[in-house]
């Protein structure tokens, strides 16, 4: 009788392992416990948990320790435990496992977590957590939730079921060996990964840093730093928002007019900050190009969110770029419109002092909306256009620095993605 059971093994393995036995599977409660100290008395680092990232400490995430008084129920976290959170996210629909890296006792909260820790010396603690951010647990516990049952607020998940999870692993003497080896290769890639990251955050610290610097502050009229050839050249002047950009809105298109392929379909939801949102695209059928054609948007202009413009102290305000070239403007969303030099304009909006002038002019209403009749009055200086220009030059060359490194990050992620799956034998395989 032909065996048709696919083989349990990787589709790529180190060479020393090359040969060795097929894998095997043993069921995460075979290989692990659940812990269920409380912390009582005992001194702990209140955490919580970030999908993606895993566990922080509750006054990193929050600025505050929020335990209170359930402190003393939340579940101890040894070093090397495992902490599975039972909250839907986006990217973890089924809930967030991860691993616990400290040194110190931490404790999360009992409600929504359960917590568990390796018995033996097998499986290592960093494969199993690969595993996990994988999303395997995911697949598996996703055919015992039903759709919308949750027990105060976390997904109706039965311990008993998640400990029935099938672990892959590598059989035989070198199966600790292997799982050390896959993890320290992910591991490595994962320090490239931050590294990269550090990078993008130290260039935009840059950045802020230097625009506080090229900007005129609150009650002057010339910036700290100015380049050379324009230090002998006067003071900036003072002109209204008014008088240096007006706002162009878009038009109030109908869900019904909404169709599977056409011309580009620009929303609100579509502008972040400084970059454009690819990842629900709409669109409009394609006649609607030449009858709203007033409407519509080129590569290079600039766009700003109308309806909550303002996150964490940033403007909602991208350049389109050749995705939405061409595009049609929702209403609640702005083309800025400027006989300045319009990317010193852009630059211009992203400064501290100019945000919260219009953060104050907006206040009051639910959502904040912004329209350039609210901010007209708001006084800003501004430089002649060779000096805009030169201003905007140097900006645009450390944006293009960040794009640039951040496409890298974004390379580094998609590999590692590719990496685990060919690291990891396929979850259809391991029978999840």
């Amino acid at each position: 009788m032909k065996n048709d059971k696919q083989a349990l093994v990787p589709r790529l393995r180190f060479p020393e392992f090359q040969g060795a036995e097929e894998w095997t599977t043993a069921k995460l409660g075979s290989l692990t416990t659940i812990s269920i100290e409380k912390v009582g008395d005992k001194t702990c680092i209140p955490m919580s948990i970030t999908s993606g990232v895993g566990l922080v400490s509750q006054e990193e995430k929050f600025g505050r320790i929020i335990a209170g008084d359930s402190y003393k129920n939340y579940l101890i976290l040894k070093p090397n435990d495992f902490a599975y959170n039972k909250s839907a996210t986006k990217e973890y629909p089924e809930g967030f496992l991860t691993l616990y890296s400290g040194s110190e006792l931490a404790a999360v909260p009992n409600s929504i977590f359960t917590c568990f820790r390796v018995k033996g010396e097998s499986p290592d603690p960093r494969f199993l957590n690969y595993l996990f951010l994988g999303n395997l647990h995911g697949r598996w516990l996703r055919k015992f939730i039903q759709v919308g049952a949750r027990a105060h607020g976390s997904l109706s998940i039965n311990d008993n079921d998640l400990m029935a999870l099938p672990i892959p692993l590598p059989a035989g003497k070198r199966s600790v060996a292997e799982q050390q080896k896959i993890a320290d290769c992910l591991s490595s890639l994962d320090a490239l990964i931050a590294a990269q990251a550090d990078k993008i955050d130290a260039l935009k610290t840059h950045k802020k840093g230097l625009m506080q610097q090229l900007f005129p502050r609150e009650g002057e009229t010339v910036p700290r730093l100015r380049f050379p050839e324009f230090r002998d050249k006067g003071e900036w002047e003072e002109r209204s928002l008014k008088e240096v950009f007006s706002i162009f809105q878009g038009f109030a298109f109908s869900g019904n007019d909404s169709v599977d392929a056409g011309v580009r379909w620009l929303k609100i939801a579509d502008v972040s900050i400084q970059q454009m949102n690819h990842h629900s695209p709409s669109y409009l059928p394609v006649e609607y190009k030449e009858r709203f054609r007033k409407f519509s948007v080129a590569k290079g202009e600039y766009v700003i969110a109308l309806t909550r413009p303002i996150l964490n102290g940033q403007l909602k305000m991208a350049k389109v770029d050749r995705v939405f070239d061409g595009a049609l403007l929702n209403q609640r969303v702005g083309k800025l419109v400027t006989t300045q030099e319009s990317s010193f304009v852009y630059f211009l909006l992203q400064s501290c002092r100019l945000i919260s002038d219009i953060e104050k002019s907006i206040s009051g209403t639910e959502p904040p909306n912004l329209s350039a009749q609210q901010i007209e009055d708001i006084k800003t200086c501004i430089p002649k256009q060779t000096e805009q220009q030169r201003i905007a030059d140097c900006l645009s060359s450390l944006d293009a620095m960040i794009a640039a490194h951040t496409e890298k990050l974004d390379a580094l992620k998609a590999h590692k993605k590719g990496l685990m799956q060919q690291l990891f034998p396929s979850s259809e395989v391991v029978g999840v």
